[in-house]
């Protein structure tokens, strides 16, 4: 804890000066870009990896990046999409797998997870990309059908999302748009799906021709 409270002290002291008129703008209220839904995982520190500020990300995080399917129970990942949607407009939802996850080879092997019975069950939502990948991925080696895993749980994620009332809605009207990644912890790499195929590239190929429009723009305005 020491460490954690040293860091609010160095926060305080060294960065929040420099930000000061952001946060004075954000206390007034927020406006993020995106819904980002992640892993709890302590290895993911999204504001390195997207190089965000406060106030771009609205963040929901749990075991494994589950959305679980719209119905009439309320649970905190359901409310904080229909909030996030629904009041803040968000225009993008991300859903962000990722590699080495636990919760993933915790849905591998359900029946192993008997002492831990909220995480056995929270998994069930992985149940189809678990089936998929044992029915398609059978005769590939460990690595890559982890890999494939957790492609496939982000797809189905994904399809979950699309059951959510405001999501409907908000796509249906041209107002949102849906992204599937999967972060490569080792080599920093993120690869993203092209929903039209399927298929995960490099997030540098997968939006090449939105990232040069925006690294033009902030080379031609001298952002660093």
């Amino acid at each position: 804890m020491p460490k954690f409270a040293a860091g609010v002290v160095k926060f305080q002291r060294d960065v929040y000066p420099h930000k000061q008129d952001l946060f004075e703008q954000l206390s007034k209220g927020q406006s993020p870009e995106a819904l980002f839904i992640t892993c709890s995982d302590s290895r993911i520190e999204l504001g390195m990896l997207t190089q965000s500020e406060p106030g771009d990300l609205f963040v929901v995080r749990n075991a494994g990046n589950i959305v679980p399917p719209h119905d009439t129970r309320t649970g905190a990942t359901t409310a904080a999409i229909e909030f996030a949607v629904g009041a803040l407009k968000v225009p993008h939802i991300v859903i962000c797998g990722h590699t080495d996850c636990g919760a993933m080879k915790g849905a591998m092997a359900l029946d192993k997870l008997d002492s831990l019975p909220h995480v056995r069950d929270w998994l069930g939502y992985s149940r189809a990309a678990v089936d998929i990948t044992n029915a398609i991925g059978a005769d590939l080696n460990d690595h890559d059908r982890m890999l494939m895993l957790l492609e496939q749980n982000v797809m189905l994620q994904i399809n979950h999302l699309k059951t959510h009332p405001t999501v409907a809605v908000a796509m249906a009207k041209g107002e949102l748009q849906l992204h599937g990644w999967v972060y490569d912890i080792a080599d920093g790499e993120i690869y993203a799906v092209d929903l039209d195929s399927g298929k995960f590239l490099p997030v540098s190929k997968r939006y090449a021709e939105q990232v040069a429009k925006y690294l033009d723009h902030d080379h031609a305005h001298g952002v660093a």
